[in-house]
């Protein structure tokens, strides 16, 4: 069983409450979400993993048991260009779960007309393999987000 962490502070809202059809409609998994606080601030990994895709505004860690989590930061950031976005490490390191992956800014992403909500899902994951999904109420780094079986 993989039990997947928050990678940010905030706020969990779950995937249905996603302004995007793809997370919210989980296409490509399902999972939860989290509003941000307004400010600099870096995302940390879920697990303990390799990470297999990195970009300014993306990331996916694979864990020891083969679970892939995604961690998108924010929703049509890929239009930013990486503009407020800094990575930390590098595709095909080896992390630990907390380990900082991407500093961002979440106030300049909704400065560009963004959403800066943050999708964290469980990557072509069936639905009911989670269990304990925080869908709602305040979140630090660290807190439990799911259990993936």
């Amino acid at each position: 069983m993989t039990v997947v962490t928050s990678p940010l502070p905030g706020r969990a809202i779950g995937l249905a409450a996603v302004p995007d059809p793809v997370f919210s409609g989980a296409m490509v998994g399902p999972g939860t979400a989290i509003d941000p606080p307004r400010e600099l601030s870096e995302a940390v990994s879920p697990v303990d993993g390799v990470v297999v895709s990195l970009h300014p505004h993306a990331f996916v860690v694979v864990d020891p048991e083969g679970h892939g989590v995604l961690i998108h930061l924010g929703i049509d950031t890929v239009q930013l260009n990486g503009a407020g976005f800094e990575l930390l490490i590098n595709k095909g390191d080896t992390v630990t779960r907390g380990q900082a992956i991407v500093r961002w800014n979440p106030r300049a992403v909704e400065e560009a007309g963004k959403s800066p909500i943050c999708p964290v899902v469980a990557l072509e994951g069936a639905a009911g393999s989670l269990a304990g999904l925080r869908e709602d109420g305040d979140v630090k780094i660290g807190d439990e987000l799911f259990s993936w079986s």
